[in-house]
């Protein structure tokens, strides 16, 4: 597969509403596998296709050994809230404390166009709406109470 440049704060895209994706298709899945190696090879926690300059709704997340990969993707329910700190491949040598919901509801097509849904906590539930975030063009530091330089 390949491995992507990520794009930094300051581009377009990363400010850009993501599209939706009208079909899984052989494209779709390629983007996912590219994501995943570039998300891999930065050493993220996840990655949304805006931040490797590809205007599209889809994420890789990966927590421990749980990989997910959403496309579509839309968080349903929120519970409770909890802050801490955040940073992002796409805003090197920054981070911020950022309030996200404690625990989260999310669905989005797989990789085989089957509708998932998803429920996590912790660093799942932060990872996801980090990257669903991505999709509408906010980033962390738009959210963030204070951000701290690396």
């Amino acid at each position: 597969m390949a491995v992507y440049q990520i794009v930094e704060i300051g581009a377009d895209v990363l400010r850009e509403k993501a599209k939706e994706v009208k079909e899984v298709n052989e494209s779709i899945i390629k983007l996912l596998d590219n994501m995943v190696d570039t998300m891999h090879a930065a050493e993220g926690v996840g990655l949304a296709a805006p931040q490797i300059g590809v205007s599209k709704r889809v994420i890789v997340v990966q927590v421990d050994d749980v990989l997910v990969e959403l496309i579509n993707p839309v968080i349903l329910e929120k519970e409770g809230a909890n802050s801490a700190e955040e940073g992002c491949l796409s805003i090197p040598n920054m981070t911020g404390d950022v309030v996200r919901a404690a625990k989260v509801r999310v669905q989005g097509l797989n990789r085989k166009g089957e509708m998932v849904d998803i429920r996590a906590e912790k660093l799942l539930a932060r990872a996801l709406q980090h990257e669903i975030d991505h999709l509408e063009g906010i980033l962390f530091v738009d959210v963030a109470k204070k951000t701290y330089r690396a």
